[in-house]
């Protein structure tokens, strides 16, 4: 049990009926001074406990812990997934059959000269192919693209060049490799250009391999060929139909309004009766990306809401502690008031000890929690992200969570009888 002495007690409270200054700067130096004075005693308090004092925090420590390392989680993961979205660009629409039975959207539809003239347009069919170069074979998405589908979508070139509109004018059999066929077709770090590889047994040169996007959450975005779009329609796929037609559009703010204008154009292209449903879908990369780290963040609370109830049970751990404090030294509290300590003063001590303990383990937590975002991607190669805010908040609210549950132990403290709690054995 903590004690003190009288000259100790006396300490804290000296002189406390001095020359009459409640109001003013002399009663603002008092009270700052009493305040001052106090916080020493409620360290000393809790050192001499030290066991219990650390046993007393550790509901603080998991749950701050735990609330920290899940938000860096959700962050994380909303962070990558945006990044790895983000790399199929932010201002870009693409248009696509509604059913695999529509065969794609007709040529004719939606070409450059049915949409704005300072929107990027570029339609593409694709499908699976097998590529055989020498002994090495691989199975990999192949697209007829133009060139502007490159620049559309972020593409940069690798090694050697990417073909040009007069490949695709031309139909040349030419082809640009993305990083996962090429360091499969090529493992032995030969160069690619020039090689001659044979995509459905057609042969094409490769110009050029692609710089590596890594994935997205619609896959590998390397294992990818790309070939001229009329070489695709002509030599390859032999269908004058195309999967899909990729817009980029110039103001991002105006996607939506671009997304109406072409649902508009295609219906009429496709002579849709008005209560008939569209027969293609556009898919809005902008969109995707927001409800992506809406779900993300909605989880992320949800399980951050499940950690926080262990900040709750801390809480009353420290209350019930604080408890069991005030009934240990109900003689020294009564000592105290009876030379002069005001119960204010016997509150503020009580009140601090129980707030030192909440945010003295908040802190550990923070410490713990951060540790842990930090070894995740090591360990487990999860991605994370630990933002300032969460940590502030932490520390805020385990302060707060103190000063709560600290509230009822320091009130019946300061109001004991004096008399009876000198009586107390």
């Amino acid at each position: 049990m903590a004690t003190v002495t009288i000259d100790e007690a006396y300490g804290l409270i000296r002189h406390p009926h001095p020359s009459p200054l409640p109001e003013g700067e002399g009663g603002s130096r008092r009270g700052a001074l009493r305040i001052f004075q106090t916080i020493p005693s409620a360290f000393a308090a809790l050192r001499a406990n030290k066991g219990r004092s650390v046993l007393t925090t550790l509901g603080i420590i998991i749950g701050v812990a735990a609330v920290i390392a899940i938000v860096a989680l959700g962050e994380g993961a909303s962070a990558s997934v945006s990044s790895q979205l983000a790399g199929l660009g932010t201002n870009l629409l693409t248009i696509m059959p509604g059913s695999t039975r529509s065969g794609g959207a007709a040529a004719g539809a939606g070409t450059a000269t049915s949409l704005k003239a300072d929107d990027g347009v570029s339609p593409v069919v694709s499908g699976n192919a097998q590529v055989i170069f020498g002994s090495q074979n691989w199975s990999t998405r192949v697209q007829g693209v133009t060139a502007a589908y490159l620049t559309i979508n972020d593409w940069t070139i690798a090694q050697g060049s990417a073909f040009t509109d007069q490949d695709n004018t031309n139909a040349s059999n030419v082809a640009v490799l993305g990083q996962t066929v090429a360091s499969n077709l090529f493992p032995n770090g030969q160069s690619p250009i020039g090689q001659l590889v044979r995509i459905r047994n057609v042969p094409f040169t490769v110009v050029g391999v692609l710089a590596s996007k890594g994935s997205s959450g619609f896959g590998d975005q390397d294992d990818t060929i790309m070939i001229p779009f009329r070489t695709g329609q002509v030599r390859l796929f032999g269908s004058s139909s195309i999967n899909q037609i990729v817009v980029q559009v110039a103001d991002a703010t105006q996607i939506s309004s671009v997304n109406t204008q072409i649902q508009a154009l295609l219906r009429q292209r496709h002579q849709l009766q008005s209560s008939a449903a569209d027969d293609f879908s556009i898919r809005n990369n902008s969109d995707i990306i927001s409800h992506v780290s809406s779900v993300s963040d909605t989880l992320t609370m949800l399980l951050g809401g499940v950690a926080a109830v262990s900040l709750v049970v801390g809480g009353i751990g420290i209350m019930n502690i604080m408890l069991v404090s005030v009934t240990e030294r109900t003689r020294e509290i009564g000592i105290r008031l009876a030379i002069g300590a005001q119960p204010r003063d016997v509150m503020f001590q009580f009140l601090v000890e129980a707030v030192v303990l909440s945010v003295l383990g908040g802190i550990v937590g923070i410490l713990i929690g951060a540790g842990v975002a930090v070894l995740l991607p090591v360990v487990a190669g999860w991605a994370t992200v630990v933002p300032w805010n969460a940590i502030v908040l932490a520390f805020g609210v385990s302060a707060a969570i103190g000063m709560f549950f600290g509230i009822y132990p320091a009130r019946k403290a300061s109001q004991l009888d004096p008399i009876v709690a000198l009586r107390y054995e």
